[in-house]
């Protein structure tokens, strides 16, 4: 498909995906501002995440990457109240941005943020979350399956975005030294988890590629 044609029906799933409230605008434009705009989830990636918060009946959820808040917000507003969002991230500059939209709506206060280094700060977490989305530095993305794993309830739902790398997963003969070492990681991740008998998994072709995991034991009950 042309890549005209690939954007022209994002804009369209764009345009027939819920409109938010405009606090999400709000943060869509301070993201802007950033050198790092493209690491926001959007509208589809966010009502999705929020969807998949809402049919699990989620009470806790975890977020590995936070940027501007924009995911964090969308799924705390689908969890009850006394729900419990958890987002890990080592930016002061961006997750300022979260933090000020996050007082003016009634659902941020659902949401804690822990500043440091995920791989650390996964370690001291108590489970069980019922969503977990991860979405940060490539390089470390094997280590945040497993310990995501291991913080999974038992009808837990993993969401790991980016893991086309723009298409570069593709690049399977490419030497090593000629690939990323985000991109060689995402690849990594990838097959580990289709290799993985502890876990079903779907990868969905929504922007650039969303992985879903779930255990083979898992239940929504």
């Amino acid at each position: 498909m042309p890549e005209h044609s690939r954007q022209a029906l994002s804009d369209y799933a764009v345009a027939h995906t819920t409109k938010p409230d405009s606090i999400f605008d709000d943060i869509a434009r301070d993201a802007q501002t950033t050198p790092s705009a493209g690491m926001m989830s959007g509208r589809t990636v966010g009502y999705f995440l929020n969807t998949l918060v809402a049919i699990t009946g989620a009470q806790r959820v975890l977020e590995i990457g936070t940027f501007v808040g924009y995911s964090a917000l969308m799924m705390a507003t689908a969890l009850p109240e006394d729900g419990e969002l958890i987002t890990l991230d080592v930016s002061e500059e961006f997750t300022s941005i979260a933090r000020k939209h996050w007082a003016r709506h009634p659902d941020g206060h659902k949401i804690k943020l822990i500043l440091g280094p995920a791989t650390e700060t996964l370690d001291t977490l108590e489970p069980q979350f019922d969503v977990v989305f991860i979405d940060a530095d490539k390089d470390n993305y094997p280590e945040y399956y497993e310990k995501s794993l291991n913080l999974l309830s038992p009808k837990g739902i993993i969401v790991v975005d980016n893991v086309f790398q723009g298409g570069r997963v593709l690049q399977q003969d490419v030497p090593d030294d000629q690939r990323s070492a985000s991109t060689r990681a995402v690849q990594r991740l990838n097959e580990i988890v289709q290799n993985d008998e502890r876990v079903n998994n779907v990868m969905i072709t929504e922007r650039d590629g969303l992985l879903l995991i779930r255990r083979r034991d898992a239940h929504l009950a």
